[in-house]
This record gives C-alpha cells, sequence and structure tokens, in this order.
C-alpha cells in the first residue's frame, strides 16, 4: 500500500470494481510530441558538419590576392573556386591561371589554419 493510500486511505469497494472491469481502458493520456513552433520561446539547437576543406573558408566567401599590381578575387564554391568567370577543381588551377605558372594554391593565396591567411 502507497504512503498516498495510508495517508489518504484507499479506493473504495466500488471503485476497485469499476478499475477492474475498466481494465482494458487507457488510466493516463498519450503523450504529445512538442514541436518547438507550438510554444513561442523555445529555441532547439543542432550541430552540423561541412564536408569541406578546413584551410578554405565556407561557400560563398571570396579568397583575394594582390598579384603584380593585380587583384585576383575567387569565389569559393561548394565543388570549386570560380575565378574570372571560370570554374576550377583547385586553388592551384585558379592560381596558374592568374598567374601563368604552377603554384600550391594554399600557399599562393596564403591560406592557413581554417581558411585564415597567415
Amino acid at each position: 500500500v502507497s504512503n498516498q493510500a495510508q495517508a489518504e486511505g484507499d479506493l473504495s469497494q466500488r471503485a476497485r470494481q469499476r478499475l477492474a472491469n475498466d481494465a482494458e481502458l487507457r488510466t493516463h493520456t498519450p503523450r504529445q510530441q512538442v514541436q518547438a513552433s507550438d510554444q513561442p520561446g523555445i529555441t532547439t539547437t543542432a550541430a552540423v558538419c561541412f564536408d569541406h576543406d578546413p584551410r578554405v573558408p565556407m561557400p560563398g566567401s571570396f579568397i583575394t590576392r594582390r598579384y603584380k599590381d593585380r587583384d585576383i578575387l575567387v569565389k569559393v564554391l561548394p565543388k570549386g573556386f570560380e575565378f574570372d568567370g571560370d570554374i576550377y577543381r583547385s586553388l592551384s588551377a585558379v592560381a596558374k591561371a592568374a598567374t601563368g605558372k604552377h603554384w600550391n594554391g594554399y600557399h599562393f593565396f596564403q591560406s592557413g589554419k581554417n581558411g585564415k591567411r597567415t
């Protein structure tokens, strides 16, 4: 017998009989899943993983480099780089197109850890 039953008294015989007859009925309401939009002021957060090289800024960013009195502007794409209206697969290809010489693209654009210039 629970503490509440001891303190408040147990169920009457009639209540016990009704419970026995209604044993298959639900005794609790089902739990409802709460949506974040249902309750204002509740914010949910989730981790987002991006599969990209940390030496390059996120897609949509721009990388710039001044080379021989010329500004080289490169847009970072999800799968490559855009320079002067053309798409390149690597920063090395961009550097070669811009200078006519083979370069390590990360070195040429001075990309350091997390895409920051060093």
